[in-house]
């Protein structure tokens, strides 16, 4: 893949015929101005050294310069450079339920969205670390593998919505064992899972999963996105209407933080309520960073590699050329006559 980085700038292109048109204008009236002084072939025999090509030469050699250097500045490059890389650090996962429990508005704009903001600033300060996501409502689904791609996992992250995942519920446990078994395999770095959900755990055990997953060296934290009252669940494109029981009452969903909090625990981990000003994973991500870090290889992709120096070096060259290439005819090599003109000599002697 090619680019330019500045693409506004190759609008400056346009000074390369502007110019040139411009230069075409004084050559015709220079020689309108030197038929008025006398004839042309007259004024030529009496100034020997005047070359009436090599500024043309010149001029051109000038215009190809400008040209490069407008094309440097623009900056050329190319992209999806495949290079290994390697980092220290740990394996992350975060588990976000995306079931329609999250969609309450609790939380501004509503506890998905918010969930969402906190974890790509997360991953905006990442480093070395390797992030993987999965969702979970019904069932479970990996939707980032283990990388250390954060342009991929933000970009993926920015689409995701409760529709997502097509059962509805929200089982825990399920994301828990899909987490466990998405890890690197045989990876000796330290392994944590996040999970993000408002608790209300209908379909599994979430505490025995937890166990098990600790029991193969995974650290879980989990972050209680909701309040205790809770908060009724908007339906689909409505703000005033809003999901109801076979009764007719309005579904109110409520923060399950014992079950949360027993996760947590039987994970080895912290337990963190989202407050009004943040879901809380600053506090999770001081604990990752306590953790032991590896070392670890990985193929990525580099965005682009710079090509403009390739630009200006021909720039440079090419300026050199216009300079060492002098206006005037130079006596001494005038003299020697290596096209065997002898014209000049026949008129002179």
């Amino acid at each position: 893949m090619f680019e330019f980085a500045q693409k506004e700038i190759l609008w400056f292109l346009w000074l390369i015929p502007a110019t040139f048109i411009i230069f075409l204008l004084m050559r015709q009236g220079r020689k309108r101005a030197i038929r008025r002084f006398g004839d042309p072939e007259l004024v030529g025999s009496l100034t020997p050294l005047v070359s009436l090509q090599r500024p043309v030469v010149k001029f051109i050699l000038f215009l190809l310069s400008l040209g490069f250097v407008i094309l440097a500045l623009a900056g050329p490059r190319f992209g999806s450079r495949l290079e290994e890389v390697k980092r220290e650090g740990v394996e992350i996962i975060i588990a976000l339920d995306v079931s329609n429990s999250m969609l309450a508005e609790d939380y501004r704009p509503n506890r998905l969205e918010r969930s969402k903001l906190e974890i790509t600033r997360l991953i905006g300060n990442l480093r070395d670390d390797r992030i993987g996501l999965i969702v979970f409502a019904g069932d479970a689904y990996v939707q980032v593998p283990i990388t250390a791609d954060y342009a991929a996992a933000r970009m993926i992250l920015d689409n995701i919505t409760t529709d997502i995942v097509p059962v509805q519920g929200t089982a825990i446990g399920r994301a828990i064992d899909l987490a466990s078994r998405s890890f690197t395999p045989d990876s000796q770095s330290s392994r944590v899972l996040v999970i993000i959900s408002d608790g209300e755990d209908h379909d599994d055990n979430p505490v025995a999963a937890a166990k098990k997953a600790r029991e193969h060296g995974i650290t879980i934290h989990t972050i209680g996105m909701g309040r205790p009252e809770g908060a009724p669940i908007p339906l689909p494109g409505s703000q005033s209407r809003f999901l109801t029981d076979e009764e007719g009452n309005t579904v109110v969903t409520r923060l399950d933080e014992s079950t949360l909090r027993a996760i947590s625990s039987a994970g080895d981990g912290i337990f963190i309520r989202a407050g009004t000003t943040g879901t809380g994973l600053d506090m999770i991500m001081d604990e990752i960073n306590q953790m032991e870090t590896t070392e670890f290889e990985e193929m990525v992709y580099t965005e682009f590699e710079e090509r403009f120096q390739y630009m200006a070096a021909i720039a440079l060259f090419l300026l050199i050329l216009d300079f060492l290439i002098l206006e005037r005819k130079n006596r001494w090599l005038n003299s020697i006559n290596l096209f065997g003109d002898n014209t000049f000599k026949k008129k002179t002697g």
